[in-house]
C-alpha cells in the first residue's frame, strides 16, 4: 500500500490539511496524521467536524511520539505534506531540528530525498522567514504557499481550498481533478 504523511502544525488553514486527508484516502493512502498540540486548538477553532475527518487516518500521533516509524528513514513513504506549516515547524525543519515528531519526520524525509512539501500559511513574510524557506528549499523541500488561482472560476471557499490541495497533490505527482486546469487563451 502507498503510504503518505500528513503533519497539521499550530498555523490557521486548516481547511487545506482536512481536504488533504480527503484526498489521501480517495487516492487509497494509508495515511499517518502527525498533531502538533498548537494545530489541536487551530483545529478546534477552524474546523468543528475535525474529528470526524482525522478519523479517516489510518494512523494518528501527536508530536511527542519521537519513536513512531515515521521518524526512521526505514519507514518507506511518497512523501511529507506540512499542512498548515507554521513559521515555528518551517524555522525548524529548515534548522534541521528534531525536536518533535513533525521536525524529525521531515528531517528524515529529507535525508532520504523523498518529497517534503511545506504549506506556510502566516503572512506576511518577514525576512527571517523569507530566508527559512530558501532553507528548507535548499535541503530539498517544495515551498507551496496556499495561493489560491481565480482562473479556474471559484464559486465557494471549498473551491479555493480544493485549489490548493490539487496544487499539492500535483507537487507530490499525484494526480487529481480537483480544480479546472488552465488552458490558455482561445
Amino acid at each position: 500500500m502507498k503510504k503518505i504523511v500528513l503533519a497539521l502544525t499550530g498555523a490557521s488553514g486548516m481547511p487545506y490539511g482536512l481536504e488533504l486527508v480527503r484526498q489521501f484516502k480517495s487516492h487509497g493512502f494509508e495515511l499517518h496524521l502527525v498533531v502538533s498540540d498548537a494545530a489541536q486548538t487551530v483545529l478546534s477553532l477552524e474546523t468543528p467536524d475535525f474529528e470526524s475527518v482525522t478519523s479517516m487516518a489510518d494512523y494518528i500521533y501527536n508530536q511527542k511520539q519521537l519513536g513512531a516509524p515515521i521518524s526512521s528513514g526505514s519507514f518507506i513513504h511518497s512523501g511529507m505534506v506540512v499542512c498548515p506549516c507554521s513559521m515555528a515547524s518551517l524555522s525548524a525543519i529548515a534548522s534541521g531540528l528534531g525536536s518533535n515528531l513533525i521536525h524529525r519526520a521531515a528531517d528524515v524525509t529529507l535525508k532520504e530525498k523523498r518529497p517534503l512539501v511545506l504549506v506556510p500559511r502566516e503572512m506576511p513574510y518577514n525576512r527571517t522567514h523569507l530566508k527559512n524557506m530558501l532553507r528548507a528549499h535548499d535541503s530539498g523541500a517544495v515551498i507551496l504557499p496556499p495561493c489560491p488561482g481565480f482562473y479556474h472560476s471559484p464559486d465557494s471557499i471549498h473551491d479555493l481550498v480544493k485549489h490548493v490541495a490539487g496544487k499539492i497533490l500535483d507537487s507530490l505527482g499525484i494526480e487529481n481533478s480537483l480544480f479546472n486546469r488552465w488552458e490558455g487563451i482561445v
